[in-house]
C-alpha cells in the first residue's frame, strides 16, 4: 500500500476551496450586503463575479498536457499584495475592484497613451492558451490562460529603435491590496523583459483563465504570462508599461539579487540558493518530475539567448 507523506509545499485539504463554494461565498456576501445595507459592503458583488468570454480562439501555442483543476489554479497562488500565504490571495481579495482600469504606456515610444481594459477586452481578439506555469519554489501547474499576444498590444504604441526593454508596474492601493500595508517587498511590484522577449509570440497579456475573466487572486484585470520563465516574472494587476533603454531592476532583484536575476529563465542546471530546480512537483500530483529547460519551450525561445552564459544571466 502506498502511504503518501506530506510535503511542505503541498496545499492542505482545508486550503483548497471548490469553485462552487468560492462563487457561493460571494453570493453569501451579496445577501449580507442586502441585509446590512450598502454602507457595510460598499462594492458590487455582481461586478466581481467572473464573466465568461465569447468567441475564444484556441491557440496553436497550447500544450496538450492535462490542465490543473480550477480550485488549484485559483486557490493556490503567490500574490504578495494580498499576503504571503498561498491561500491569502483568494481569502483577502473578495472586495477587490478591477473596474475602472487603465494602463499608462509611455517611455521610448512614438505614441504614448492609455490602454483601457474595456478596449483591450472588446477590440483585441481573446485567445485561450494552455501554458505550463513553473514557480521558483519547484512546483508547477498547467493553466488555460485567456489573453492577447503582448506584441500586438505593444505595437499599437510604436516603441522606437531606442527601446531595448519593457518595464511593467503593479497598482499601489493599500485599501485594495492589504499586503501593501506591510514592507514585504519594495512597492510597487515591478518586472521587466527584454524587447525581443516581450515581442515573442509566446508572451501573453492574460485577461482571463478557464474561459472567464481573471479573478482577483490571479491578477485581475490583466497580468503577464511568460511561459518559459519562473512565475515571479508574471507580474499581476498591471497599471504601467514603460519602454526603456536601460535594463529594469525588478522587485525581486532589489529584494534578493543573489537569488533572483533579471532573466529568470527556467534552468534545471542552476539551483536556487535554497533548493534544487532539477525537479518539480505538479500541483495535484505526488511524484516529482524532471524540470525541462525553458519550462519545455526551448525549441521556441532558446535562440533568444544564443551565446549567453545562462548561469551568470540567471
Amino acid at each position: 500500500m502506498l502511504i503518501r507523506n506530506s510535503i511542505a509545499s503541498d496545499p492542505k485539504s482545508f486550503e483548497i476551496t471548490s469553485k462552487s463554494t468560492y462563487l457561493n461565498r460571494r453570493s453569501f456576501l451579496q445577501g449580507g450586503a442586502a441585509l446590512a445595507g450598502a454602507a457595510l459592503f460598499p462594492w458590487s458583488v455582481s461586478a466581481a463575479m467572473p464573466k465568461k468570454f465569447k468567441n475564444l480562439i484556441k491557440s496553436p501555442f497550447s500544450t496538450d498536457e492535462p490542465v490543473n483543476k480550477y480550485d488549484e489554479v485559483t486557490g493556490y497562488n503567490n500574490f504578495y499584495e494580498f499576503g504571503t500565504g498561498k491561500t491569502d490571495p483568494m481569502d483577502n481579495s473578495a472586495t477587490f475592484e478591477s473596474r475602472p482600469w487603465s494602463v499608462t504606456v509611455d517611455g521610448l515610444c512614438d505614441k504614448p497613451g492609455q490602454l483601457d481594459i474595456e478596449d483591450l477586452l472588446s477590440k483585441f481578439q481573446q485567445e485561450e492558451r494552455i501554458y505550463r506555469l513553473r514557480c521558483v519554489e519547484a512546483w508547477s501547474m498547467v493553466v488555460p490562460w485567456v489573453g492577447v499576444q503582448l506584441s500586438s498590444i505593444l505595437e499599437k504604441f510604436e516603441p522606437n529603435s531606442k527601446a531595448k526593454y519593457v518595464e511593467f508596474t503593479t497598482l499601489v492601493d493599500k485599501k485594495r491590496f492589504p499586503g501593501q500595508n506591510y514592507p514585504i517587498v519594495p512597492w510597487p511590484y515591478t518586472e521587466g523583459l527584454r524587447m525581443d522577449e516581450a515581442m515573442h509570440p509566446l508572451t501573453l497579456m492574460a485577461t482571463g483563465v478557464f474561459g472567464e475573466e481573471l479573478p482577483p487572486q490571479n491578477g485581475a484585470p490583466l497580468r503577464l504570462v511568460v511561459p518559459w520563465k519562473y512565475g515571479f516574472k508574471s507580474i499581476k494587476s498591471i497599471v504601467r508599461i514603460r519602454f526603456t533603454d536601460q535594463q529594469p531592476t525588478s522587485t525581486w532583484m532589489q529584494q534578493a539579487p543573489n537569488e533572483y536575476g533579471f532573466y529568470a529563465n527556467v534552468n534545471p542546471a542552476v539551483d536556487h540558493p535554497r533548493w534544487s530546480q532539477a525537479k518539480e512537483r505538479r500541483i495535484g500530483q505526488f511524484f516529482r518530475q524532471p524540470t525541462l529547460p525553458f519550462n519545455g519551450y526551448a525549441d521556441e525561445v532558446a535562440s533568444l539567448y544564443k551565446g549567453m552564459d545562462l548561469k551568470a544571466n540567471f
